[in-house]
């Protein structure tokens, strides 16, 4: 199969594209023809060996961990899919950004996703939705999102809107309208933010979810009043000394049917700031390790 590769730690110059051996996915695992991967931050924090004492790869390796396309292996004990279904998921820290990818967790695909929708959903809803059951109910509540316009941030908006929370998000100014779209109240980060915030919502803060890791997470301790009113699924740093959980990005098939049905209705669409050709996948990397991204971006292959 064709593939995105790695035979070094570096920068997106150690990417290549080239012949690799074709994954055989083992029990309770699935292989699909690769439609699109997603480019994630932890991609490009794995190929650049800035992680490597906590998540170790074997090289050569193919980065991406969600991609979307159609079942063509099924592994042992393996029920309710069929060949030629199409699906989203995820699979180990690497191994999706190829035509062929092996997935430890699926769901069906909403008819309503293009392919690149469909491929920036799983690692950034599984990841939202960890953040958000963390900090339990949702209805009724006013949750601030730190760091909103990113793909998490952008997820979290739209499915804590769907569980009837009212969203403050968080971006630049220019990603402003955008938030309005997802359905969040924006706002802008950075000092002064609980100044703002007393602004747009007079009542307080209920929640906050932190996707952003900026430095932020004491201010945003101080305006919800509790760190147990906080969660933050990126700042695993400063979370331990304020007291704040961190949730953990989960390979949980139930949170992927949990987006998918909500993309089935409507209430959540992943939104994607720019695709690229596999051959472009160096270009795609670095474009993400640049920062300030909108949504997702997807390799399609």
């Amino acid at each position: 199969m064709r593939a995105a590769r790695y035979h070094e730690y570096g920068d997106p110059t150690v990417l290549t594209v080239e012949e690799a051996p074709d994954p055989t996915p083992r029990p309770g695992e699935i292989r699909i023809r690769v439609a699109a991967a997603s480019v994630n931050p932890v991609d490009w924090k794995v190929r650049s060996g800035a992680v490597r004492d906590l998540l170790p790869v074997d090289l050569p390796a193919v980065p991406g961990r969600d991609a979307v396309g159609r079942v063509d292996r099924i592994g042992e004990g393996v029920q309710g899919v069929g060949i030629g279904d199409r699906v989203f998921g995820l699979g180990g820290v690497t191994g999706a950004t190829a035509e062929l990818a092996v997935l430890s967790a699926w769901a069906p695909a909403p008819a309503a996703w293009s392919d690149e929708e469909a491929a920036g959903a799983a690692l950034a809803s599984v990841t939202a939705l960890s953040g958000l059951k963390a900090l339990g109910p949702l209805s009724g509540r006013t949750l601030l999102v730190e760091g909103a316009a990113g793909g998490v941030g952008g997820a979290a908006v739209e499915l804590a809107v769907a569980a009837g929370a009212t969203v403050i998000g968080t971006a630049g100014a220019h990603n402003h309208a955008f938030l309005t779209a997802l359905g969040a109240v924006p706002t802008t980060y950075g000092a002064g933010l609980a100044e703002r915030l007393a602004a747009v919502a007079p009542q307080g803060v209920d929640l906050v979810l932190d996707t952003a890791a900026s430095g932020s997470l004491g201010e945003l301790v101080e305006i919800a009043g509790d760190p147990s009113r906080v969660v933050t699924v990126a700042d695993h740093r400063n979370a331990g000394r304020l007291g704040v959980r961190v949730a953990d990005a989960v390979n949980d098939p139930a949170y992927l049917a949990e987006a998918a049905a909500l993309g089935e209705r409507g209430r959540y669409t992943p939104r994607v700031e720019r695709t690229y050709p596999l051959e472009e996948i160096a270009q795609a990397h670095a474009h993400s390790e640049g920062g300030h991204v909108r949504g997702k971006i997807v390799v399609v292959l």
